[in-house]
């Protein structure tokens, strides 16, 4: 079991998206992030290009960006976001 961190940037987009999403919407998200405690690398997962331990796991119009840290059973989540062109630039 793994556990989670969330980073300041990503709970700013939580804090950010909680406004503006359906409750359905939230709750897949929260559920998503449950999951990744259990799985680190569920299916359909894809690392980020150029970071070695960055993944992002696709929920609907929602990007989860995450590092795993294996050696300490850590998940971090980066970023949160709609899927836009805006994404996954730092």
């Amino acid at each position: 079991m793994y556990r989670v961190e969330v980073s300041p940037a990503a709970d700013r987009d939580l804090g950010k998206l909680k406004g503006r999403l359906q409750k359905q919407d939230l709750e897949r998200l929260q559920n998503a992030v449950r999951r990744l405690a259990e799985e680190p690398r569920p299916y359909g997962v894809r690392r980020i290009k150029g970071a070695e331990k960055v993944y992002r796991i696709r929920l609907g119009d929602f990007r989860i960006v995450y590092e795993v840290h294996d050696a300490d059973h850590l998940v971090v989540l980066l970023q949160i976001s709609r899927r836009t062109e805006a994404t996954y630039r730092r």
